[in-house]
């Protein structure tokens, strides 16, 4: 199926012109608005109450970006049915369980895979598609986990992986491990001369070893 010019394919160009993973910063940026406009809109909405109270709110990671909006009173509002739920389970002595799944994290995975279909759909060779291969391939790729979500789905079957995304991403991992190789070879005592001579971006190689393996969670808070 081709892709088209839609929202996904502007704002993958738009994500792949900033450093990093590009679905990691389109996850974040949409996951910040979605939060926005929940606190915005969904205050007085009966089932996005219920859902949030079932879930227990929102995960720890998700609740702490909440410092990070400026509506009080939503953040209010919403902490205080987590609370009276709190203060039940106190008085009874009972463990706190909640049921449900952290509403952000839901949206989260929703737009990984909508944005890892796209990808998956964009092996053709329309001049739509050819813009994509060019924009892509010219930034820093998909980090580990969300390569492993393009080539399963969370069931577990394979996708189909457009053989230039394929060869991209793997020629990426196979050369950021020699980059890690030579980086520890000459990190031993006495090459400290041989180390002083890689370039700075290999010099500190093992912090875009630390992002490439690690998927961007940051998505409750601003980029």
């Amino acid at each position: 199926m081709a892709i088209e010019k839609h929202i996904n394919f502007f704002e993958m160009q738009k994500a792949c012109q900033k450093p990093g993973c590009p679905l990691c910063t389109i996850v974040r940026e949409r996951a910040f608005k979605y939060i926005d406009n929940t606190l915005f809109e969904n205050i007085t909405n009966r089932g996005f109450r219920a859902q949030y109270r079932a879930a227990g709110g929102f995960c720890s990671f998700h609740s702490r970006g909440l410092v990070s909006f400026r509506d009080g009173l939503a953040v209010a509002i919403l902490a205080k049915d987590i609370l009276e739920d709190r203060i039940k389970c106190f008085e009874k002595r009972l463990p706190w369980k909640p049921k449900g799944k952290c509403p952000v994290c839901i949206e989260r995975e929703k737009i990984e895979q909508e944005y890892l279909d796209f990808l998956s759909n964009s092996g053709g060779n329309t001049p739509e598609e050819q813009e994509l291969r060019i924009f892509f391939t010219n930034s820093d790729g998909l980090c580990a986990p969300h390569y492993a979500g393009l080539l399963f789905t969370p069931k577990g079957s394979k996708r189909t992986v457009p053989i230039w995304i394929k060869n991209f991403q793997e020629r990426k991992f196979t050369e950021l491990f020699k980059r890690l190789e030579v980086f520890t070879e000459l990190s031993a005592y006495g090459r400290q001369k041989e180390f002083a001579q890689l370039s700075e971006k290999d010099q500190v190689v093992w912090k875009e070893a630390a992002a490439c393996l690690t998927e961007d969670i940051d998505s409750s808070l601003p980029a």
